[in-house]
C-alpha cells in the first residue's frame, strides 16, 4: 500500500474511473470477487497532536472464509511518509485509541485467544498485554488521566464478581442437557439467542505501566440493561467527563418491555466512589443516547428522539447544562437525523454525519447558533476524527471504495490512501446519473440510473431493479458491500434505484409517510419513478427488467409479486427476494424488535389486526406469476427462516418457476467471502436466465 496524496478538487484517480492507466491496460468489468477481497478502512484515529494517523483495515482470507483486522499507521507531518502496519498479520486487532499524552496506543487484540486489550508505545516495540481478564473486551475508553480504563463485558447482572459469572458458564459447558428456559423476551436477538448475560461497563485502574490491575469494579452495578447496545452498539455509547470523575452512558432499562421500548435514557455514574447512576434524562420517553461532555465539563451533548417506541425518528442535537438541568435543542431547525457526534478543538462545533438527499457528508454544526454546514459533500462520510489542527475522514462513494481523506482548513479535501489501487487498476465502474419523478401525493422522489461498466448509448441494457430496505432507508451515494449497484453495471445490466416514501434524508415528515403504509405510497414511487426512468433513458430495455430487493425490500418484492405484475413494459422477467417479510401478522409473532412492528402496523396485531393484513402479501399469493428467486439466512431473527421458507412454499405450491438459496451460517445479511460470491453468482445467473434476449 502506497500513498498518493492528491487533492479530490483535481480529478478521480484513474483507477476509481476506469480510465486506462497506459493504452496497454485494457478495462474490465468490476465482478463479485472483487468487491469481497477489497482492503475496507475504517475508525480512524488521531494522535492528540495529529501527527500520527492510525487506523483499521480489513483485509480479506479467501481460505479462511474471513476478514481478518490490523492496524496501520501514518505520519502526517513527514511528506513522504508511507503506511506502517502496526499489527501482525495472522490475529485480529481493532478499535485504536491514543492515550491522552499520545504515548501510547491501546487496541483489542484476540492473538492471547480471546480479545483483550493490548498497548504500543509511539515508538518501535511489542505489543504488551493490558488485560487479562476471564471474558472477551466487547469495547473499551481510556480515561483522560491515563491512570483508568472503562472496558465493557459480558456478566450475570446478579453476580457480585467476575468469578461468579465464569462458575456459571463452566457449568453451563459442562452440563450435557442442551434445553434453554427463558421466562422472557428477549430470547433471541439479531442472531444470537439470549444466555442471560448483559453487557457491562467496568472501571479498573492502570498501575505505572499502564497495564490493569486488580478487580474491575462494575459501575453499572444497578442498571440490568445492555451497555452499550445490543447487538451493535460500541464505545460511542459511553465516554469520560473531562476530569474523568464521571462516566456517561446510554442504556435501556428493560424490566418486561425491553422488546416494546425504545426508552434509552443517558446515566451519569461516578468513577471514584460507591454511588448508583443518575438518570440524566428521565423525562423524556424516548430514545436518548451518544453522550459527549464539552470542552470545559460543564455541559452535555446527546442525540434525543421525540416518540417512544418509533426507531427511526429524528436524533435532534441537545445540549444539557449539567449545573441548571436545562436542556435545549441545538439545531431545531436542521430537518435531518444527525450521527455521532464530535467536538471541534476550540469546542464550538459539533461535527456529525447525515443521510441528505442521496448523500451522507460531514456536517459542522454551530453550537451557539445551530447553523448547520457541510464540509466534507460527495459520497458518504461513514467515520472522522479531530486532533490538533487536523480533521481525517473516511468517505466512500458509487465510484470508489473508501478512502481515508484530510480536510484542510480552506475546505479542500485530500486523499490520504489510494486503497485496491493494484486491484482496480483496470476496472471500469458504471456513471451514475440522478433523477427525480412526482411519487405519492404530487412530491419528488430521488433515484438514480447506473450505466454497465462498457456503456455504448444506442444500446439496450436488462434491468436491474433494486429497492433498498429499512425501510426507513436511502440508496445513498456509497460504496456498499452487499448490494451494491456495480457488481451488476459489471454484469452488463443497468441499475435503476428510487429513494421511495420513507426514506431517510429528505426530511423527517418524508421518512414518517411509510408507517401503516408499506404497500400503498411506496408502491407508487416505484411505479412512477420506474415510467420516468424509462422515458428519461432510452438505453433501460423495460421489457428485460427484474426487481430485487431485501429486508423490507424484500417485503416489496413479495408484495410487487401480487400488486404489479405488469408495469407499463410488460411484466417482470423475474424477482428477487431476501430475508423478506411474506406473511406480516407471523411476523410480528416471531420477529425479536416488537417496537418495530407495532410502530409500522399502528398497534399489536389483536389490536389492529386490519393494519396488518392491509398490506399482507401472503393474501395475494394466488395473483403471483413472475419468477422469482428466494434467498434466506438461517441465523436472521429479524426476518425469521420461516418467512423465506413459506415464499418459496408458495411458488412452488402455485407452480411458478422459483429457486432457493438457503445459508445456515449467515444473519440478515450475507458476510462470509465465499457466501457473498455464491449469493452473486446465483442472482447473476437468475437475473441471465430471464432477462437475455
Amino acid at each position: 500500500m502506497r500513498i498518493k496524496r492528491t487533492a479530490v478538487a483535481l480529478a478521480a484517480l484513474s483507477f476509481l474511473t476506469g480510465i486506462a492507466a497506459s493504452p496497454q491496460v485494457v478495462a474490465r468489468a468490476f465482478t463479485a470477487h472483487d468487491l469481497v477481497m477489497l482492503d475496507r478502512v475504517s475508525d480512524p484515529q488521531l494522535s492528540p497532536d495529529g501527527q500520527v494517523l492510525v487506523y483499521t483495515l480489513r483485509e480479506t482470507d479467501w481460505d479462511a472464509n474471513r476478514g481478518r483486522t490490523g492496524l496501520w499507521r501514518l505520519a502526517l507531518g513527514a511528506p513522504d511518509a508511507q503506511p506502517e502496519r502496526l499489527t501482525a498479520a495472522g490475529s485480529n486487532a481493532s478499535s485504536p485509541r491514543w492515550s491522552a499524552d499520545g504515548k501510547w496506543l491501546y487496541f483489542l487484540s484476540n492473538r492471547s485467544g480471546n480479545n483483550q486489550l493490548w498497548r504500543l508505545g509511539a515508538g518501535p516495540g511489542e505489543a504488551q498485554q493490558a488485560t487479562k481478564l476471564p471474558f472477551e473486551v466487547r469495547n473499551f475508553a481510556l480515561a483522560p488521566d491515563g491512570r483508568q480504563l472503562v472496558v465493557a463485558l459480558d456478566v450475570y447482572v446478579d453476580c457480585a464478581d467476575l468469578a461468579c459469572t465464569k462458575k456459571r458458564l463452566d457449568e453451563r459447558a459442562a452440563n450435557k442437557a442442551s434445553g434453554m428456559h427463558f421466562d422472557g423476551l428477549f430470547i433471541r436477538h439479531w442472531d444470537e439467542w439470549s444466555d442471560g448475560r448483559r453487557s457491562q461497563l467496568f472501571i479498573a485502574g492502570l498501575d505505572a505501566n499502564g497495564i490493569a490491575t486488580g478487580e474491575p469494579r462494575r459501575l453499572t452495578r444497578d442498571i440490568s440493561g445492555d451497555v452499550p447496545s445490543r447487538p451493535f452498539g460500541g464505545d460511542e455509547e459511553y465516554a469520560f467527563s473531562t476530569d474523568g470523575r464521571t462516566l456517561y452512558f446510554g442504556v435501556r432499562i428493560p424490566g418486561d418491555k425491553e422488546p416494546w421500548s425504545t426508552n434509552f435514557d443517558v446515566y451519569a455514574v461516578a468513577t471514584d466512589d460507591e454511588s448508583a447512576p443518575r438518570n440524566l434524562t428521565a423525562g423524556n420517553p424516548a430514545w436518548d443516547a451518544f453522550p459527549l461532555p464539552s470542552r470545559d465539563g460543564r455541559k452535555l451533548y446527546y442525540l434525543a428522539m421525540r416518540r417512544p417506541g418509533f426507531e427511526s425518528d429524528r436524533y435532534a442535537i441537545m445540549e444539557l447544562d449539567l449545573a441548571s438541568g436545562k436542556v435545549r435543542e441545538v439545531a431545531p431547525d436542521w430537518d435531518r437525523s444527525a450521527g455521532r457526534l464530535k467536538l471541534s478543538v476550540d469546542g464550538r462545533t459539533l461535527y456529525t454525519t447525515a443521510d441528505d438527499m442521496g448523500e451522507h457528508p460531514l456536517l459542522a454544526v454551530d453550537i451557539a447558533t445551530g447553523r448547520v454546514k457541510r464540509v466534507a459533500a460527495g459520497g458518504n462520510v461513514s467515520d472522522f476524527s479531530i486532533a490538533g489542527q487536523r480533521l481525517v475522514f473516511v468517505r466512500d462513494s458509487l465510484q470508489s471504495p473508501a478512502q481515508l481523506y484530510e480536510l484542510a482548513a480552506n475546505g479542500q479535501a485530500t486523499a490520504l490512501t489510494d486503497l485496491n489501487a493494484a486491484r482496480l487498476k483496470d476496472v471500469s465502474f458504471g456513471e451514475s446519473e440522478n433523477f427525480e419523478s412526482k411519487g405519492w401525493n404530487g412530491e419528488r422522489a430521488h433515484g438514480y440510473v447506473v450505466k454497465p461498466y462498457d456503456f455504448e448509448p444506442d444500446h439496450k441494457y436488462p434491468v436491474a431493479f433494486l429497492i433498498h430496505g429499512g425501510p426507513q432507508g436511502s440508496w445513498v451515494n456509497d460504496f456498499h458491500y452487499r448490494w451494491n449497484p456495480q457488481t451488476y453495471a459489471g454484469a452488463g445490466f443497468a441499475v435503476v434505484v428510487i429513494d421511495f416514501h420513507g426514506s431517510t434524508g429528505y426530511g423527517q415528515a418524508f421518512t414518517d409517510s411509510i408507517s401503516t403504509h408499506w404497500g400503498d405510497r411506496p408502491l407508487e414511487d416505484l411505479q412512477k419513478g420506474w415510467a420516468a426512468a424509462l422515458a428519461r433513458f432510452p438505453f433501460l430495455a423495460g421489457d428485460r427488467a427484474c426487481a430485487l430487493g431485501a429486508s423490507y425490500g424484500g417485503y416489496m418484492v413479495n408484495w410487487i409479486a401480487g400488486n404489479w405484475a405488469a408495469p407499463e413494459s410488460g411484466a417482470w422477467k423475474c424477482l428477487v427476494q431476501h430475508d423478506g417479510v411474506f406473511d406480516n401478522r407471523m411476523m410480528a409473532y416471531s420477529t425479536e424488535e416488537l417496537w418495530f412492528t407495532q410502530w409500522e402496523n399502528g398497534g399489536t396485531p389483536w389490536q389492529n389486526s386490519a393494519n396488518f393484513e392491509r398490506f399482507n402479501p401472503v393474501n395475494h399469493v394466488g395473483d403471483w406469476k413472475v419468477p422469482m428467486l428466494v434467498v434466506q439466512g438461517g441465523l436472521d431473527f429479524r426476518i425469521p427462516a420461516e418467512q423465506g421458507i413459506a415464499t418459496f412454499t408458495a411458488l412452488q405450491w402455485r407452480g411458478i418457476p422459483s429457486e432457493f438459496l438457503y445459508f445456515p451460517d449467515e444473519n440478515h445479511w450475507v458476510l462470509r467471502p465465499q457466501n457473498s460470491v455464491q449469493w452473486h453468482d446465483t442472482v447473476e445467473r437468475w437475473l441471465r436466465k430471464w432477462t437475455s434476449p
